[in-house]
């Protein structure tokens, strides 16, 4: 019986590699992917432009200046003189915000009064407008601190210390770049086994393959074992470049994510095979592929947080693989979780695995009588 199964494995994985396109199916996309969604994927405002219309000759508004200016988030694009100039710059977006100074500044700080600063944003990319806001608060926050500091005005009662866990920098490639290793195993697993037994239709070959002395759950087995091979180099691979390359603390468990991708590769190739069991050709394949992977990658948290979405569409992320492994290994590298806090984790995957693949062996016994 093994040597049945390796036989068809060696055979699965030399009409991968000697097939052109399938070679670079498995190593171009996913590096490609992997750089852009790591480098151009991002949370963070770099070089923010704004413009400054100060009406106040004093010190202290050379101050507040001097540190948006030393900011190396933002990026002085403009001097306003005229408050007419203010509309262009922002409708034409040379400039996300314009920072209004007005002409009492210096005198009501050094009256003891609250001297207001006004900042004129583009509010239409709303989440990017909040990034913003929030990057100017931290300056204007720092300023009011060395101020207060420096000019003998009373503390607050009550100052807010913010130290954020597991990402102290708040950088959000940290978030990223560890759900590629799911998303990017995703895409892998998927495209191997969702095009393994429809590729054999399309080539003419799956009815030898049924007169050959192997069993349906022999075939399915065989069919099976080189995406996972493939899907976990895959997803080792993507790992190792996210500590090594991409510099992501890795603090948890390696046990722990092999286990994770374990699971998740059973959920992830039952699924494939039950699409290449109903597809025809390869093109159907590829279709079917995509038309699960886009739902699975929106409902996963991937991007948009679960808790945010309809309860009815809660419920529905509870059958989806990737939403699991998406905790997995941002707990994994970033919290440093180890098995047995991942454990609410790895039953739900293993279920989906199971059923996945008892309806892929049905599937194909059914397709195939």
């Amino acid at each position: 019986m093994w040597a049945r199964i390796v036989a068809l494995v060696i055979k699965e994985f030399l009409a991968l590699l000697r097939d052109k396109a399938s070679r670079f199916v498995l190593i171009g996309p996913p590096v490609i992917q992997l750089l852009v969604f790591s480098y151009a994927a991002s949370f963070d405002l770099n070089h923010i432009p704004y413009a400054v219309y100060n009406q106040d000759a004093g010190f202290a508004s050379r101050e507040l200046l001097a540190r948006f200016t030393g900011s190396s988030t933002f990026e002085q694009v403009a001097t306003v003189r005229d408050e007419a100039r203010i509309a262009p710059l922002i409708d034409d977006k040379a400039a996300l915000l314009v920072l209004r100074i007005g002409p009492h500044f210096t005198r009501d700080l050094l009256a003891h009064r609250p001297a207001k600063v006004q900042i004129l944003i583009d509010g239409r990319d709303s989440n990017t407008a909040s990034l913003a806001l929030n990057d100017a608060n931290g300056v204007l926050l720092a300023f009011n601190q060395h101020w207060a500091a420096t000019h003998g005005w009373q503390a607050p009662p009550a100052r807010l210390d913010i130290r954020p866990w597991f990402n102290p920098n708040l950088l959000s490639r940290w978030f990223i770049v560890p759900g590629l290793v799911a998303l990017l195993t995703l895409v892998v697993t998927l495209l191997v086994t969702g095009l393994s037994v429809a590729r054999e239709r399309e080539m003419g070959t799956f009815d030898q393959l049924l007169v050959t002395p192997m069993r349906p759950a022999e075939i399915l087995l065989g069919k099976a074992i080189p995406g996972f091979i493939i899907g976990g180099l895959e997803g080792a691979f993507i790992a190792l470049m996210a500590v090594a390359w991409f510099h992501v603390p890795f603090v948890g468990s390696v046990l722990a994510l092999a286990l994770g991708m374990f699971f998740f590769l059973l959920a992830a190739i039952g699924i494939g095979l039950m699409i290449s069991s109903l597809a025809v050709t390869q093109q159907q394949g590829l279709l079917g592929v995509f038309l699960f992977m886009v739902p699975s990658i929106i409902l996963s948290g991937f991007a948009t947080p679960i808790a945010n979405m309809p309860e009815a569409v809660q419920m529905l992320t509870t059958i989806n693989p990737l939403r699991y492994l998406l905790v997995i290994v941002r707990g994994v590298f970033l919290e440093g979780s180890g098995v047995s806090a991942l454990a609410s984790q790895y039953w739900p995957l293993a279920l989906i695995g199971l059923a996945s693949m008892t309806a892929a062996a049905w599937l194909f016994r059914h397709r195939s009588s």
